[in-house]
């Protein structure tokens, strides 16, 4: 009977020299690929050595350095007096003509001019987001961020960004302008925003405002509403506004008791108490803190309606 062949120990060798030649090939692979990263970046440095000299003139006479000068635009007039073998020269240098291939190396490694201008990092563009000083990949990142829901609340939020730089921050951050959240313009989606508010604090702050008349006059107001804490409000205090310009007057002196019931700083009972106080006063003693002193108002509640804006009488 013919004996099987043991062939377990050469089916091993044969597995470790293919893995072998594997790592051989990916390691050459590698170094090729960094070698051709260094060529081309040695050629292109190579375009960016020679740039000035073929576009260098030396002029001796002044004269004919000016005609040289002459057809070209005034941002491409360049010229310097320097002493050549004891005579004065005019070095002049003119823009010769290159192939479209070196034209486009040159552009691509020509600086880049920053420009500093306001802007809101939730809603500029990628172009001026260029112009700002990133580069098209940075910009794209940025814009992929806010595409996927990203926002930034405030300039620190933009300086965490991996894209942006400490140095390019210092540089940008007068300029960075993002628009506090007006109590008495935002929706329920743009409290939805704010952080650590949700849907339901989102509703419940639109509600609330309906209650005080339509506005809010302080932004602390937002802690009389339910479970709506100081820690709660100090996370955003400074993110929120009450622009004077959009807050409506509360209509105290002439509403009826059944509207006046329903400010949370009133109720039935005061309610019921301004409207005999109005009647029974002078227009020129309704003041907040005369409903305070007849005791139609509690003293807490009279605080924080004597901070409310009132329509005069």
């Amino acid at each position: 009977m013919e004996k099987r062949k043991d062939v377990s120990g050469d089916g091993k060798r044969g597995l470790n020299s293919s893995f072998a030649a594997g790592v051989a090939a990916l390691v050459f692979l590698i170094i090729g690929y960094q070698a051709a990263l260094f060529i081309h970046k040695a050629s292109v440095l190579k375009i960016l050595e020679r740039r000035d000299a073929p576009d260098t003139v030396f002029v001796i006479d002044k004269a004919l350095a000016a005609a040289v000068l002459k057809p070209l635009p005034e941002e491409k007039r360049e010229a310097s007096v320097k002493n050549v073998r004891g005579k004065e020269a005019y070095v002049v240098k003119k823009e010769a003509a290159h192939s479209p291939e070196i034209a486009a190396v040159r552009k691509k490694a020509a600086p880049k001019s920053v420009e500093n201008f306001r802007f809101n990092p939730n809603t500029v563009t990628v172009e001026d987001l260029v112009r700002l000083g990133f580069t098209e990949r940075q910009a794209a990142s940025i814009d992929n961020y806010r595409s996927k829901g990203g926002v930034f609340r405030r300039k620190s939020d933009f300086a965490e960004s991996f894209v942006v730089a400490d140095s390019v921050y210092e540089r940008l951050e007068p300029y960075i302008d993002i628009p506090l959240t007006d109590l008495n313009l935002a929706d329920s989606a743009a409290f939805d925003r704010l952080p650590g508010i949700g849907g339901y604090f989102a509703s419940k702050m639109v509600e609330y405002r309906q209650r005080l008349g339509g506005s809010y006059s302080y932004k602390e107001q937002l802690m009389d509403i339910y479970r709506f804490d100081r820690e709660k409000f100090d996370g955003l205090s400074d993110l929120v506004a009450v622009g004077a310009g959009n807050v409506r007057p509360y209509p105290l002196w002439t509403l009826p008791a059944d509207s006046l019931k329903k400010h949370p700083y009133i109720g039935s009972y005061a309610a019921r108490g301004i409207v005999l106080y109005r009647e029974n006063n002078p227009k020129s003693a309704w003041t907040v803190e005369a409903l305070a002193r007849a005791g139609v108002l509690k003293p807490g509640m009279a605080d924080k309606l004597g901070r409310c804006v009132i329509a005069e009488p």
